[in-house]
């Protein structure tokens, strides 16, 4: 089963911003728990392409292909269209029209207060020159939960503030009407999620910075990643003992090799020394090869039929816009805003 525990009666949202394929520190931190969680629960899968607009308005079109190619990731790892929704975050109106409402329930300072927010903001540079549509990601979030009734958002330890804003917002709306129309979700950091470093050794893998391996990687890409993975720097000769915190070989270890007698062999000879480096990169190699080869054959299978996947998104799509409308009523029925 997956890092939590979970009911049939719980409701799963969870999803990925279309600005790029998905990487390694994806299937560590959530695509793997997604595969086991869709036999148990209730899923929802959401593209966000709207949510990748907030801070790629001009890259239009990168933003609409990645809608298929993290699509094409989903179901090249697993995710099972008859088990879960997956579907188009901008072609789900009743979303927006929710996060309109959902706006009149929190403050500027509050969303300024946000610590993902301020961390990002801070991150991008904005300083007070922050696009709107950022700045109120929260309340769209809270709508993109709120509208299936999520039960539990599974996220990094980053966005667990994003959850929890989520949360102040259905008990000012359930107060207000005096009813319990929405439902508070509970946001859950995996243990498998622990953020994976780049190859690089920085604290991020992103594509972005270089220092991602993707899903879809070719089998000399995922030899070539290996061999630019940090491990110790003071790590000279075979005959040195080695360090393994911060070594990035290592750390991928722990997260795709099962044979964890294996992996607390080869730290036990690496610190005492007698190991180099390159017995450990040739096992991390052959593990990651044997792990992506049918991803990637799967999903070059997928890509040969586009509209094929496309017809599963819209399907999806039309469900989640069912869903939706429903949660939407409900809230537009406690507020009074039903005229005719």
């Amino acid at each position: 089963m997956s890092d939590f525990p979970v009911t049939p009666s719980d409701i799963i949202l969870t999803g990925d911003r279309t600005t790029g394929q998905l990487h390694l520190g994806h299937y560590v931190g959530s695509l793997r728990n997604r595969v086991l969680l869709q036999d148990h629960c209730q899923q929802f899968l959401l593209l966000a392409d709207a949510q990748a607009l907030t801070d790629n308005m001009g890259n239009y079109l990168k933003v609409r292909d990645n809608v298929l190619q993290v699509a094409l990731d989903y179901l090249a790892v697993g995710i099972d269209p008859q088990k879960s929704t997956i579907f188009i975050q901008s072609l789900v109106p009743e979303l927006s029209e929710l996060a309109s409402y959902y706006l009149n329930l929190v403050t500027v300072s509050r969303l300024e207060r946000n610590p993902t927010i301020k961390d990002e903001i801070k991150q991008r540079g904005y300083e007070r020159d922050i696009p709107a549509g950022f700045l109120t990601y929260p309340a769209a979030q809270a709508a993109d939960i709120t509208a299936f009734k999520a039960t539990i958002v599974p996220v990094g330890a980053d966005q667990v503030p994003m959850i929890e804003q989520t949360n102040e917002i259905v008990r000012r709306f359930n107060a207000s009407v005096d009813q319990d129309i929405l439902v508070e979700a509970r946001a859950v950091v995996p243990e498998a999620g622990a953020r994976l470093p780049g190859i690089d050794g920085k604290a991020k893998m992103s594509k972005s910075l270089g220092n991602a391996l993707v899903l879809s990687a070719s089998p000399d890409e995922i030899s070539q990643a290996v061999k630019m993975m940090y491990t110790d720097p003071n790590h000279l000769k075979v005959s040195d003992p080695g360090q393994i915190e911060g070594n990035v070989v290592f750390t991928y270890l722990d997260a795709f090799e099962p044979d964890t007698a294996l992996v607390d062999d080869l730290k036990a000879r690496y610190r005492q020394g007698g190991l180099g480096d390159t017995v450990i990169k040739k096992q991390l190699e052959e593990r990651l090869q044997a792990l992506l080869e049918p991803i990637r054959t799967r999903r070059e299978e997928l890509a040969r039929d586009p509209l094929a996947v496309m017809e599963i998104l819209k399907a999806g799509t039309r469900q989640a816009r069912e869903v939706a409308a429903k949660t939407l009523a409900e809230v537009k029925h406690a507020m009074g805003l039903t005229y005719f």
